[in-house]
C-alpha cells in the first residue's frame, strides 16, 4: 500500500485548484459537493461555472506560480499542463500536499473513487494504477450500500458520548454499537424512521445488559470458519463477518495469507498450526485455548483451511466447546477437494461412470497402511485423498495391491485456487513421480477415471499425441 488513505478536513483552509477545461470542472464540482472552499486558477482565464454552485469558489486571477499559499490546505491540478507541473514543484517545497491530474510523479496524493452517503464516505484507490477499476469497485460498492446508511452513522454521533458514560468496557461497548446497527434499532434508521428509533435507543435503561453483559461480564463466543484453500474470494459472506466481528483468531498453517488479510485490523492472530515435520502445540493445547477465549469474553474464531468439518478436527473443538458451556456455532468452508475439482475441471461425479466419492486422509505411510483399500476398488469410485504426498507410496502400492488398475487416471493438485497452483496428472502406477512434479504442497490426490475429464488431462493426452508424432517423425 504506497498510499495511506486518509480524509481531510476542508472547514480548514481554501483548496487552491490549478487547470482549466472539463477536467477542472470536474474537480470542481467534486470539491463543491463536499463543501470545499476553493480557490480556482482557470489556466486558459475561462471561468465558467455553468452548473456548478459557486458560492464557496473564489475566482483568482493572475500568476498561479505566484499565489498566496497562506492557509491554504491542498493543491489539485487538472488541465493545467506544465503549470501542473510546476505548481506540483512549488506545493512540495512548502510542504502542501499537492494532486496533478493523471501524474504520480509530481503528486504526493491521489483522488479516490469515492462513494458519498453522508456522513458514510467510502474511497476506493488503485495506487493511481487503474481509475477505471477503482469506479468498477465503487460501483459495486454503492449497489450493496444501503440509502440511507449515512443517517445511520448521523444518528448513533449524538449518542456515543453518553453511552461511553455508562459502559467503560471497550468490548462491551463495541457489542451495544453492533446491537443497534444490525438490530431493529438500525433497521428503523434505515428505513426512514428515525424518530421511533431514538425513542427505542432512549428507552433503553440497561445498556451493558442489553450489549449482553452477564454480572459485568461479556459473554464470549467461538466460530469455527473454514477458510477455502486459499483463494480470499472464496470465502463466504458470513465468514467474512465472522472475521471482521472477532476480538482473537486462531489460525492454521494452512491458511493463506490473503484470507488472513481480511481478519479486522485490530484483532488479535495466534498461530496454532504445524509444519510438516514440526510439533505443533496439540488439539488439547488449542481446544484449552478457545475455551478460556470465551470465558474472558472474547469473541473467538477457530480458522482453518478448507473445511472445519472435513479432516479438520472441528469435531473435537465442538465437543470441548460443548463441554465448558461455551456458545459456538460453526461456518462451512470450500474443501480442498472441492477446490481443486472447480480450478482444474475434475467433475467428482460423473453419469455411470463415477457415482460414489470418498474422502480420506493419509498424512503418513503408515496412515496408508491402515487404510482398507479392498473398499475402494470400484471404478465407480472417486477418491480423494488429503495430506497423502508423503504418503504416496504406499497409497499406490495398497491400492495396486487391493487390485485398482494400474492404469487407473489420477491427478495431484497442489495449492489449489491460488496464484501458484499446480497439477500433474498420469496413471495411478506412476502416482509418486506425480507428487515430485508439482514443487511442493498442500496438495489434493484425486484418483478415478473422472480425472480424465480435466483440463490437465487434455493437455496430457495433447501432449502424448504431439510426442508420438515427433517420434514417428524421426
Amino acid at each position: 500500500m504506497r498510499f495511506l488513505p486518509v480524509f481531510l478536513d476542508l472547514q480548514n483552509g481554501p483548496v487552491l485548484l490549478v487547470g482549466a477545461g472539463d477536467l477542472a470542472r470536474a474537480k470542481l464540482r467534486l470539491l463543491a459537493s463536499a463543501g470545499a472552499r476553493v480557490r480556482w486558477y482557470a489556466t486558459d482565464g475561462n471561468h465558467d461555472l455553468s452548473g456548478i454552485d459557486g458560492s464557496r469558489i473564489e475566482i483568482a486571477e493572475g500568476d498561479p506560480l505566484k499565489a498566496d499559499l497562506s492557509g491554504v490546505i491542498a493543491i489539485l491540478c487538472a488541465g493545467a499542463g506544465d503549470v501542473g507541473v510546476a505548481m506540483a514543484v512549488r506545493a512540495r517545497s512548502v510542504g502542501l500536499p499537492v494532486n496533478v491530474m493523471d501524474d504520480l510523479v509530481h503528486s504526493t496524493f491521489i483522488l479516490p473513487a469515492i462513494v458519498d452517503r453522508g456522513d458514510v464516505v467510502v474511497a476506493v484507490g488503485t495506487g493511481g494504477a487503474s481509475p477505471v477499476v477503482a469506479r468498477r469497485v465503487r460501483e459495486r460498492i454503492e449497489a450493496v450500500l444501503p440509502a440511507r446508511i449515512g443517517d445511520l452513522a448521523a444518528f448513533i454521533g449524538p449518542f456515543r458520548k453518553s453511552i461511553n458514560a455508562r459502559i467503560p468496557e471497550f468490548a462491551l461497548r463495541r457489542r451495544f454499537w453492533e446491537r443497534i446497527i444490525d438490530g431493529p434499532i438500525g433497521a428503523l434508521v434505515l428505513s426512514g424512521r428515525r424518530d421511533e428509533a431514538e425513542k427505542a435507543l432512549n428507552e433503553i435503561s440497561d445498556a451493558s445488559g442489553f450489549a449482553g453483559a452477564e454480572q459485568g461480564n461479556v459473554k464470549g463466543h467461538v466460530t469455527l470458519v473454514g477458510a477455502g484453500p486459499g483463494d480470499p474470494d472464496l470465502l463466504t459472506v458470513k465468514a467474512l463477518r465472522a472475521l471482521q466481528d472477532a476480538d482473537i483468531v486462531f489460525y492454521d498453517e494452512l491458511v493463506s495469507a490473503e484470507v488472513l488479510d481480511r481478519i479486522r485490523r485490530d484483532a488479535a492472530r495466534v498461530p496454532v498450526g504445524r509444519r510438516v515435520g514440526k510439533p505443533g502445540i496439540g488439539q488439547e493445547a488449542v481446544n484449552k485455548l478457545l475455551v478460556e477465549a470465551a470465558l474472558a469474553g472474547q469473541r473467538a474464531v477457530r480458522l482453518k483451511g478448507g473445511d472445519s468439518f472435513i479432516f479438520g478436527r472441528g469435531g473435537e473443538e465442538v465437543e470441548a466447546l460443548r463441554a465448558a458451556g461455551i456458545s459456538y456455532s460453526v461456518i462451512p468452508g470450500i474443501t480442498a477437494g472441492l477446490g481443486a475439482a472447480a480450478q482444474f475441471e475434475v467433475p467428482l461425479t460423473y453419469r455411470q461412470q463415477a457415482l460414489r466419492i470418498t474422502f480420506l486422509t493419509a498424512h503418513k505411510a503408515e496412515d496408508a497402511g491402515n487404510v482398507d483399500w479392498t473398499v475402494l476398488t470400484d471404478r465407480k469410485m472417486t477418491v480423494v485423498v488429503y495430506m497423502g504426498m508423503t504418503a504416496a507410496p504406499a497409497i499406490r502400492d495398497g491400492m495396486l495391491a487391493a487390485g485398482r488398475s494400474p492404469r487407473t487416471p489420477v491427478g495431484v493438485f497442489a495449492r489449489v485456487t491460488r496464484p501458484d497452483a499446480k497439477a500433474a496428472v498420469g496413471t495411478l502406477d506412476q502416482l509418486p513421480d506425480l507428487v515430485n512434479r508439482i514443487d511442493g504442497g498442500p496438495a489434493i490426490l484425486i484418483i478415478g477415471d473422472v480425472v480424465a475429464h480435466s483440463a490437465p488431462w487434455r493437455d496430457f493426452e495433447l501432449n502424448e499425441v504431439i510426442a508420438n508424432l515427433l517420434e514417428a517423425a524421426e
